[in-house]
């Protein structure tokens, strides 16, 4: 991968330091990817504010995610899959959303019918025109017009109510994934390296709740019936440069603070993995940086379980050296009571299971600091 530079609307943004760091890490990259072929594609369940859904995610194969050319996010790989260049065209990602739906429809029971729930991801902002162009996005909303509900993932910069239009004026319910990563701004700028304030958020939000379909302006909605859209803030369990008990306590007071902002009504909490190409994974390398311990993950959704929001964590890559893990013979277990968790919003689950490292957890939060971490590996 040639050295990514940033385009002009993304300089003077984020740590100098920091963007330059990873400009230089990511054009280690040297892999290729078919623009036509989607990065992956999976069945699942999820819990949504209309119950628990069987869902269908697909991350497209785009140009990247607009910041992490600049540079970007401190723990952010995502942008080393995508294709060299900057864009794909409309073709290209209209037959990855086919190769999706072909993966569906040969991995659906019998009788069993579409997923309810499609969740779209582009590894960098769906509604950034340069990623998705708007034909795009209109064609992939009339794809799914038979579905119940459809995630996009996006930036806050790039939200608005005439794009969201696009899907509720089709009578889908809408929500629009933002990693926010933290409510603390110093959190977000210094150790992530992201580039808006929680004011931007909180501004997204409210953009997002104009795109109800019942205002007039969304095309055929009176067929397809009223549809709203809404925010689903995703956080980073963890960045670099904080001890576990920093991040468990940041994770609490930013699951708390979101749940207050009108129109964000589920809190994903994505506990850090160390992905290629990195900032994250170069201090992994060097003994600089541990992902946290899911017994964190269990006592932030435990903290958490009566906040005026559904709270959900998938940690990717849990019981391995570079995602969320404990002593690596209670992964599995506590693995099971968040996926539990996620589904029934239950607390009692993690009473279920226990292990001898959550006294070695307990002092990792007593004795870690930011100077002196991480204590164990």
């Amino acid at each position: 991968m040639s050295k990514p530079s940033p385009e002009p609307s993304e300089r003077g943004r984020g740590m100098d330091a920091h963007n330059e760091v990873m400009r230089d890490i990511r054009s280690e990259k040297d892999a290729t990817y078919d623009p036509h072929e989607p990065t992956r594609v999976w069945l699942d369940e999820d819990n949504t504010p209309d119950g628990v859904k069987r869902s269908l995610t697909i991350i497209l194969n785009t140009g990247g995610c607009r910041w992490a050319r600049a540079g970007g996010c401190t723990m952010c790989g995502y942008v080393a899959e995508s294709v060299e260049g900057g864009s794909v065209a409309h073709e290209a990602l209209m037959d990855q959303i086919q190769v999706c739906l072909d993966h569906e429809a040969e991995n659906t029971d019998e009788g069993e019918g579409p997923a309810p729930l499609i969740k779209i991801y582009t590894s960098g902002s769906f509604l950034d025109e340069r990623e998705v162009p708007a034909e795009t996005r209109e064609a992939i909303a009339e794809t799914f017009a038979d579905r119940e509900r459809i995630v996009v993932e996006s930036l806050p910069d790039f939200v608005s109510a005439g794009k969201l239009r696009d899907f509720t004026g089709r009578g889908l319910e809408t929500d629009v994934a933002v990693g926010l990563e933290t409510t603390t701004d110093r959190v977000r700028h210094d150790c992530v390296n992201k580039y808006f304030d929680f004011a931007d958020f909180e501004g997204a939000c409210a953009e997002a709740g104009k795109a109800s379909a019942s205002d007039g302006r969304a095309g055929d909605a009176d067929e397809a019936g009223e549809a709203s859209a809404g925010v689903k803030a995703y956080l980073l369990m963890k960045p670099p440069f904080l001890s576990e008990s920093e991040a468990l306590e940041d994770m609490v007071s930013s699951i708390e603070r979101c749940a207050d902002v009108e129109n964000c009504h589920t809190v994903s909490m994505n506990p850090c993995n160390v992905q290629r190409y990195t900032m994250v994974d170069e201090l992994h390398f060097r003994g600089g940086y541990r992902p946290p311990w899911l017994w964190s993950v269990a006592e932030v959704l435990r903290r958490t379980a009566d906040v005026d929001a559904i709270v959900v964590s998938d940690p990717v890559g849990h019981g391995s050296d570079r995602g969320a893990h404990n002593c690596k013979e209670c992964d599995d277990r506590v693995q099971t009571a968040i996926k539990d968790f996620d589904l029934r919003q239950d607390p009692s689950v993690f009473e279920q299971v226990s292990c001898e490292c959550e006294r070695t957890w307990e002092l990792v939060l007593e004795e870690e600091t930011g100077f002196a971490q991480p204590l164990t590996r």
